[in-house]
């Protein structure tokens, strides 16, 4: 059993810091990097990055919407051309900035509101794969098992890679319970473990209403911004040890 532990970082903006990035960057093994368009700033990006690079975290480009105000959070209706547009571009920034500190973006995931929407809409999730596919095809894109964005990339010949959240509630039919709902997340440090060995040494998880949802996944994410983040995702990797899974990035 191998999986990649992934947690959202660089998510701080200006003199406002969000989380603690050093100490999970001492966990994970990718890191999801703020672009700017949700969260993040150039020494914020610039400084996860190279934080990344010393300790051999694989970096991805964490493209959202144009939302700094609510956190990329709030649904979007974007035109096509200008969703893409602004995708490449986020990804463009962070891979620059990757590279200046001597790594790179070695795969792509998308951010809170848009990571929803294109898991369900193929003319959203066409517009991200269409940047992913302009600036580099052979870059893999993270998204939920089961989501429309499998087979858009599939048809462009850009790979994906699909992961689980062990920190947050999922529907009977596989897909994130909304965060505007009571339970969304999950933050029991022994219930957050418990459900990450469940999806990598079981291929399932428990859904809202106590069904067990078949899931298979390569990567496990635990969100970087919610209270006591390092300490859910310590717990996290240290089950997965135990539970005789090897950790490692899938890029």
């Amino acid at each position: 059993m191998v999986i990649d532990l992934n947690a959202d970082l660089g998510e701080g903006f200006g003199i406002w810091r969000l989380g603690d990035d050093l100490a999970l960057l001492d966990i994970v093994t990718s890191a999801n990097v703020a672009c700017g368009f949700h969260a993040g700033d150039p020494v914020t990006i610039r400084r996860t990055c190279a934080a990344a690079v010393d300790r051999g975290v694989a970096i991805g480009a964490q493209v959202s919407y144009r939302d700094l105000a609510h956190f990329g959070r709030r649904e979007m209706d974007v035109e096509q051309e200008e969703l893409c547009a602004e995708v490449l571009y986020q990804l463009a920034a962070v891979d620059g900035i990757a590279r200046a500190m001597g790594g790179r973006v070695s795969y792509v995931k998308p951010h809170g509101a848009l990571y929803n929407r294109i898991c369900r809409d193929e003319t959203q999730a066409a517009a991200v794969i269409d940047a992913v596919a302009d600036y580099d095809p052979s870059l893999p894109v993270l998204t939920l098992p089961g989501s429309v964005v499998h087979k858009v990339a599939a048809a462009e010949g850009v790979p994906t890679v699909s992961e689980a959240f062990a920190d947050r509630a999922y529907t009977p039919q596989g897909m994130l319970v909304p965060r505007r709902e009571p339970g969304s997340v999950v933050h029991d440090p022994a219930a957050v473990s418990a459900r990450a060995r469940q999806m990598a040494v079981d291929g399932s998880v428990t859904a809202a209403d106590g069904s067990s949802v078949p899931i298979s996944a390569r990567s496990i994410c635990v969100h970087g911004d919610t209270p006591d983040a390092v300490r859910l995702a310590q717990g996290v990797r240290d089950t997965l040890l135990a539970a005789g899974v090897v950790l490692q990035a899938f890029a």
